[in-house]
């Protein structure tokens, strides 16, 4: 990996994070979206800031959902685009400290996830759509881009940037370490330099050196040789690439996958359309086979409790690292072609077969032929036995193939079934 990237080595080793949005829109319960979907204005959405009172909130036991589950980093809301604030900003009263709440819900968050040995993340929206100097009429994202009563309505876009600026600040100043800074999101004229971005970054860097941020404040992380905010890590949304990613040079880039567990970022109380345990395990293993990370949504009700549904879901694929774990954790691409039987993810010398479809017969290795050293079920550590079947000597394309058989027609894990190799150094 490109040296400009090793300040995100330690991230990339974890893998598998939680993301968490969570806000005043947990209570209309529609997603995150709500405001700019409904045109929604600053008074009718000003019902939600009085009666926010999540008394269910318990970060700790987020936090040991999360550590369950396998999930080595966490990123919370600190603002959403709606403006309001988990955090006790002394450039706002639009904030939870101010609400029935009246708590600084982000500095329990931090506390119970470091209690957990777990990596803190704020995520941080670039947008605004309570604060009266962010763009509105006009604008393709705001609530009122189409309300001519904000047409000819002055603000003053600097004065945003120095309250923008001024709660990056807060956030990085008043909460100890922080490793992951997860801006979102530019879009149109509204990137780079419009947030001034350079400037940004050096705050920040004089801040929290070893901080890792996202690339979505804008520049072009592919570029060998990008701006300074184009981010230490490529951040694909609702989509695995692919490929890994690379520079224009070649060179492989750290990117982390960020995906929902079911169709919303915010809590959504229809919205049952969850992915399996399956789904999220071969997504996982999908992205650590092209060098990437997965960054895992859910959203909590408006009591703070996160949903049954996504604590369940944690707790199987939680189940399924508790034994299998070492074939994510600091592993990455092998050098190999894609099996057809499932994936690959290889550290050192010890490659990892995932396999996902039985098949008929012996399991092949295409290209092992002389390379495995030994064969274990990465689950329970039992022996597997490499051996050409006889009637595999008659095809040729099977030449420098190794053969391993499972016993019995069904995977031993229909989720995943991962088998180490050990190769020959």
């Amino acid at each position: 990996m490109n040296a400009r990237f090793e300040r995100t080595l330690p991230l990339m080793k974890d893998r598998f994070g939680l993301f968490i949005h969570w806000g005043l829109y947990a209570i209309p319960a529609r997603g995150e979206w709500v405001r700019s979907q409904e045109r929604i204005t600053n008074e009718q959405y000003q019902p939600y800031f009085e009666e926010f009172n999540p008394v269910l909130y318990d970060p700790r036991s987020w936090a040991k959902a999360a550590k369950a589950a396998g999930q080595k980093y966490a990123v919370l809301t600190t603002k959403h685009h709606d403006g309001f604030c988990l955090f006790d900003s002394q450039l706002t009263e639009y904030k939870a400290t101010n609400t029935p709440a009246g708590r600084d819900l982000i500095r329990e968050y931090v506390e119970a996830f470091r209690a957990e040995g777990i990596k803190v993340g704020f995520y941080y929206s670039l947008i605004d759509w309570y604060h009266d100097d962010y763009p509105a009429y006009g604008d393709r994202q705001h609530p009122m881009r189409d309300d001519e009563s904000f047409k000819d309505k002055e603000m003053n876009f600097d004065r945003y940037l120095d309250y923008m600026h001024g709660q990056v600040r807060e956030l990085l100043t008043n909460y100890g370490k922080i490793d992951i800074m997860w801006f979102d999101f530019s879009y149109d004229d509204m990137t780079g330099e419009k947030w001034r971005a350079t400037e940004l970054i050096q705050m920040i860097r004089s801040l929290q050196p070893d901080i890792v941020i996202d690339n979505r404040l804008g520049g072009n992380i592919m570029a060998k040789e990008h701006e300074i905010y184009a981010g230490d890590f490529f951040s694909p949304e609702q989509i695995i690439p692919p490929e890994g990613i690379v520079n224009d040079a070649g060179e492989a880039i750290p990117w982390e996958a960020c995906i929902t567990l079911n169709d919303h970022w915010g809590y959504h109380s229809t919205d049952r359309n969850y992915k399996s345990p399956r789904q999220v395990i071969r997504a996982l293993v999908e992205c650590v086979s092209k060098n990437g990370n997965l960054l895992l949504n859910v959203g909590p009700d408006a009591k703070g409790e996160i949903p049954q549904e996504s604590l369940d879901i944690l707790a199987a694929v939680g189940a399924w690292l508790h034994r299998n774990g070492d074939s994510i954790y600091g592993c990455g691409i092998a050098e190999l072609p894609k099996p057809e039987w499932g994936r690959y993810t290889q550290r050192g010398n010890k490659l990892y077969a995932h396999v996902f479809d039985r098949g008929i017969g012996p399991i092949y290795f295409q290209g092992l032929k002389g390379r495995i050293k030994k064969a274990r079920l990465l689950s329970d550590g039992s022996e597997l036995h490499v051996q050409t079947p006889w009637m595999a000597d008659q095809y040729s394309d099977t030449a420098s193939g190794a053969f391993i058989h499972i016993a019995g027609g069904d995977l031993p894990d229909e989720l995943d079934t991962v088998i180490e190799l050990e190769l020959y150094e």
